[in-house]
């Protein structure tokens, strides 16, 4: 900490010695108005984020201090209004600190994050604005507002409530103090899961224990391995694009062992990176905010404002998808310990053979070997196949931005417009992973659309991944399961460039927790659609279209593994609810208990949580916490959503337009449910998530 000091320090006073001004303190005079990465340095942020949060309160206290009677004008769209400078500000600092971080830019976060703490709490605990809104609640429904403006005051009122508004002074002083240290935890989790996730290496030195491994997984090893250092070596590490290939193909089973080990036990070590206080710490202050506000768990006050607004139905629906998943998880395995058995192994199938005797049951069952298809999906032409869905559906465009600032050499802009020309957006790509970037897959922007003074102002998107990085041999070839997860997120990231919403709360992504998934699942559906395969998978040598017979197989191999799949993800779906249920964590020990309630569930011993608790980044550092479920609730959406696009036409122009204006433009506008019955005309079928997965 004391060189951390020292850096910024010594930072400070080069920017004070050059009379340099805080670039975030002025227009930005770059294409679009993007962040000019190039000339912000870590010490703008902390003076940046004060200032944003002085303003943002001047403009609160202006809000109050108006005579006049309180309107929706006056009062809810003025707060809406404000905070620009303070959004700015932190639109760079989150999303870089994410994927682009440092050591220092971390404690900067850490220094931060209590500010921004103590800033939400002084406006959702300040008696005299929260009058105002309580004013213009009270009288709501003789307001002519709009179906926009009744959410948004909804929202902001609601934000009032849920902050402890009714509480007497000492248990909002409490309550303080309880956002504060859970911003501090939440973060600290974060960064524990990254060290850990950067601390295990592999090293192979000899070139037999590369067994299994196809050549362009051993190149991509070999380039590690020299990047850090190591001579004739292969490096393997637990980042996706390392750690999946090599429990897909390596034969060396004590390796991959020792490999599964290292992925399922980050956080779980014993050391300055141990996760399982900071888990007990974040629930005990979880749980003692719900019960201040009036709630028995934490499960019920978080689900309070989603679609399923309790812990029992979203418990009810898991256990409904966990029985057949389960089931059809048992017939895979008893399938591959055939194989185990016919090869003449001596041993049960374990969590670090599923991978590995999966794909072999997959060759067996449907001849598709993951190598023979990867040279059709090169990143780039996956990616201008995105674009290319996103034109026929929505009829959008994409320029690619040369000479605009980006943040990391990897990243590409592009500008995004409508068919009429119009500007919809700005859209960023990161797709490969470094040791500064979080593990996983995700959207965020750097600008919200939001109207300001008049003026529609477009957002700027970004999409991050850690996807199959390009060799010296070869450009990135992702696999299945990589084109899927681009066009889940460029899903996500639809849905924030074609918000037409008037105030920032509700635009874009700003939507209840277990709706947020569906434009991002439903655009899942069209990237192995043989019609969609046609425009983008050409192999990257010969430019040959993907051929008949691999489609087929694409095709037919879509509900593989599925048990297993949905297995993990339910299970971890339940582990989040476990945890968010609890009334007390006194005497947990938090590796007895996810052993505990995933034998009581009857998780087979195959099968682990698609993430323990000790590194369950989306349930204790993001906003995920009771709503891992999401996806799964999400999929009954969108499996129902696309039966419709399948049933007109999956570039139906009526119906593309349909989902655009119900659902994609609208963000947080209206009722989820209402938006989703406007498109489909009809409520949602639970059937087809279990048939698109073939559990039925």
């Amino acid at each position: 900490m004391k060189k951390i000091g020292l850096y910024l320090i010594a930072t400070l006073m080069l920017v004070a010695c050059s009379k340099r001004q805080n670039p975030f303190f002025t227009e930005w005079n770059t294409p679009y108005g993007l962040p000019p990465f190039d000339e912000i340095v870590e010490a703008d942020y902390l003076p940046a984020i004060k200032e944003g949060i002085k303003q943002q309160q001047a403009e609160i206290d202006a809000i109050i201090d108006n005579s006049d009677e309180p309107t929706f004008e006056n009062t809810i769209a003025a707060y809406e209004n404000s905070g620009q400078l303070l959004s700015k500000v932190s639109g760079v600092l989150f999303n870089l600190s994410e994927s682009n971080s440092t050591e220092s830019l971390n404690a900067i976060v850490e220094e931060v994050l209590p500010l921004i703490s103590e800033h939400s709490d002084n406006i959702f605990m300040n008696s005299d604005f929260y009058a105002r809104v309580a004013a213009i609640y009270a009288v709501k429904d003789s307001l002519d507002l709009t179906t926009e403006e009744q959410m948004v005051l909804e929202k902001i009122n609601r934000a009032f409530v849920r902050n402890g508004i009714a509480l007497d002074s000492e248990k909002q002083a409490r309550m303080r103090e309880i956002n504060k240290q859970l911003s501090s935890l939440q973060q600290k989790f974060g960064n524990n899961i990254l060290n850990e996730t950067n601390a295990f290496q592999l090293v192979i030195d000899d070139e037999k224990d590369l067994i299994g491994l196809p050549e362009a997984v051993r190149t991509a090893a070999a380039e590690v391995a020299k990047e850090a250092g190591m001579e004739n070596c292969w490096l393997f590490g637990l980042q996706r694009p390392s750690y999946g290939p090599f429990m897909q193909y390596s034969q060396r089973r004590d390796l991959r062992e020792k490999m599964f080990k290292a992925y399922s036990m980050r956080g779980n070590n014993g050391n300055e990176n141990d996760n399982k206080q900071v888990i007990l710490d974040i629930m005990r202050l979880r749980i003692e905010k719900a019960n201040l506000l009036g709630f028995d768990t934490p499960a019920n006050f978080i689900l309070d404002e989603t679609m399923a607004k309790n812990s029992q139905t979203v418990n009810e629906f898991l256990a409904k998808i966990f029985t057949p998943a389960v089931k059809k998880a048992k017939e895979e395995c008893a399938e591959m310990q055939q194989i185990i058995d016919r090869e003449g192994g001596d041993f049960k199938l374990a969590p670090w053979d599923w991978d590995f005797y999966a794909e072999k049951l997959r060759q067996e069952k449907y001849a598709l070997n993951e190598a023979e298809i990867k040279p059709y999906f090169q990143m780039e032409n996956v990616r201008a196949g995105v674009f290319a869905v996103a034109h026929k559906l929505y009829g959008l465009n994409f320029e690619k931005l040369d000479n605009v600032p980006i943040y990391d050499a990897d990243v590409e802009a592009f500008k995004v417009t409508d068919a009429d020309g119009s500007l919809i957006g700005l859209f960023y790509t990161d797709f490969y992973p470094r040791a500064s970037k979080r593990g996983g897959a995700w959207m965020s922007n750097f600008r919200e659309q939001r109207f300001v003074n008049g003026e529609d102002v477009r957002p700027i998107v970004v999409n991050v991944g850690n996807f199959t990085k390009p060799t010296a041999d070869q450009p990135s070839l992702l696999t299945l399961e990589e084109v899927e997860t681009m066009f889940h997120e460029f899903g996500h990231a639809l849905h924030g460039l074609l918000s037409k919403c008037r105030y920032v709360d509700v635009s874009g992504t700003n939507v209840a927790r277990d709706f947020v998934e569906l434009p991002s699942q439903i655009n899942e559906n069209w990237a192995f659609e043989p019609e969609v395969l046609a425009m983008y998978a050409t192999h990257y040598q010969t430019g040959e279209v993907i051929p008949e017979a691999l489609v087929n197989k694409i095709q037919n191999v879509a509900t593989f593994n599925q048990g297993f799949m949905t297995t993990e993800l339910v299970a971890a779906s339940i582990l989040d609810m476990n945890w968010h249920d609890l009334t007390s964590v006194d005497g947990i020990d938090v590796v007895v208990f996810e052993n505990e309630k995933m034998k009581q569930i009857g998780l087979i011993d195959e099968i682990i949580p698609r993430y323990r608790s000790t590194y369950f980044n989306h349930i204790f550092n993001n906003s995920y916490s009771a709503g891992y479920y999401s996806y799964l609730w999400a999929e009954v959406l969108d499996k129902d959503a696309f039966e419709l696009f399948k049933e007109k036409g999956i570039f139906d122009t009526a119906t593309a337009q349909s989902f655009r204006t119900n659902v994609l433009e609208k963000g947080g506008s209206d009722e989820p449910m209402k938006l989703y019955k406007q498109f489909r005309g009809a409520d949602p079928n639970p059937e087809a998530m279990l048939k698109g997965r073939g559990l039925e």
